[in-house]
């Protein structure tokens, strides 16, 4: 197995430059999931990872070998691709075996790594299949026998699930998590997909605009996220953000929506009147009258049967996103309150969280 090191990683193409000073440390065994928007960055690290890409600045350790201007072949990985890259004139056995036949390993060795492979893929009755024969979750599994085959250092994961129904990328993501703890292979795994990166990873790099907005455990994330990027892109519904400044000597949040919420864990540095930003997530709201409840007027009910999603907006026109068990109500106003200790507080230029004293 292998460690994997990115220090320092700048790319640019052109005048353009998408990554900027990117560092990250794969432990043996672990699984990274590298998340973010569309362009912030996260498939060029990918590549540069395997040696598709050479980086303008920055080095790429495997092992502790530096790998940075090594070609892909020579790095000792195994990479699975969008849109499984597979012979469609070869047979199943075919494909997982090419790789290795290229090497010049064996018949037999090949055999019998495609066969083992087979069976932890659960594919051994379409060894002799062609790809055009075969379902969109069963190339995929190929594609990854494909990988395993190899017996590599490092796995690379490049959207593998995007071609997939809701149904199967489910139950794929699940087997690829399965299968990576059974293996023990140090993996890189990159998608757009939030659910995809709190499931499947040990720990998840949330991309930004060219840098690593945060990397943690995905509970980390989703719990106390870095700043308002990634509160707002972590969690479905997203977060919801309200305006607010602080006061009472930082024990407390003015909202411009109305009421005065004193802070659960203790108080904020920063001067009086500071503006903020003050997330909470649509699960936390509670549905209650009281002294500091808030009308929500109705604009979307979104029933899911054991739950529903509500839209809104408070009196001071800001919306606000409820989730409640039950069918919820389907029209008119609803009394809403948002409890402290469920509230993520962020300056708001710059977005930054702002922790308690000490916090």
């Amino acid at each position: 197995m292998a460690t994997l090191e990115l220090s320092a990683i700048r790319k640019s193409f052109g005048p353009v430059e998408v990554l900027h000073g990117v560092d990250l440390a794969v432990a043996d065994g672990e699984m990274i999931v590298i998340v973010g928007a569309s362009g912030c960055g996260k498939s060029t690290l990918l590549r540069i990872a395997a040696g598709l890409e050479i980086p303008s600045q920055g080095r790429v350790r495997i092992a502790g070998r530096d790998v940075t201007a090594l070609e892909p072949a020579d790095r000792d990985i195994a990479m699975v691709f969008q849109n499984y890259a597979l012979y469609p004139h070869m047979s199943v056995a075919q494909n997982m075996g090419y790789g290795l036949k290229i090497r010049g390993l064996p018949r037999a060795e090949i055999d019998r790594r495609v066969r083992e492979a087979a069976a932890l893929l659960g594919i051994e009755a379409l060894l002799d299949r062609r790809p055009r024969q075969l379902s969109g979750g069963q190339r995929q599994r190929v594609a990854m026998g494909r990988a395993i085959v190899r017996e590599p250092k490092l796995f690379l994961f490049d959207e593998p699930l995007s071609n997939l129904d809701a149904k199967l990328r489910v139950q794929m993501r699940a087997e690829i998590r399965r299968l990576q703890r059974r293996l023990g292979v140090t993996s890189l795994f990159v998608t757009h997909d939030q659910v995809e990166a709190m499931t499947l990873g040990d720990r998840l790099v949330v991309m930004h605009q060219g840098h690593a907005a945060q990397v943690a455990t995905p509970m980390e994330i989703w719990a106390k996220p870095a700043d308002t990027y990634v509160a707002g892109f972590i969690g479905s519904p997203a977060m919801n953000f309200l305006k607010g400044r602080l006061t009472e000597g930082g024990r407390a949040v003015a909202l411009e929506a109305g009421p005065t919420i004193r802070f659960a864990d203790g108080p904020r540095p920063g001067p009086e009147g500071l503006p903020l930003t003050i997330g909470i997530r649509p699960e936390h709201v509670r549905a209650e009258a009281g002294g500091l409840a808030l009308t929500l007027t109705l604009d979307l009910v979104e029933p899911l049967g054991s739950e529903a999603v509500l839209h809104g907006r408070l009196p001071n026109g800001e919306a606000l996103v409820v989730k409640l068990a039950g069918p919820g109500p389907r029209d008119g106003t609803l009394p809403v309150a948002l409890p402290a200790e469920a509230l993520h507080v962020f300056v708001a230029e710059g977005g930054r969280r702002l922790d308690p004293a000490g916090g």
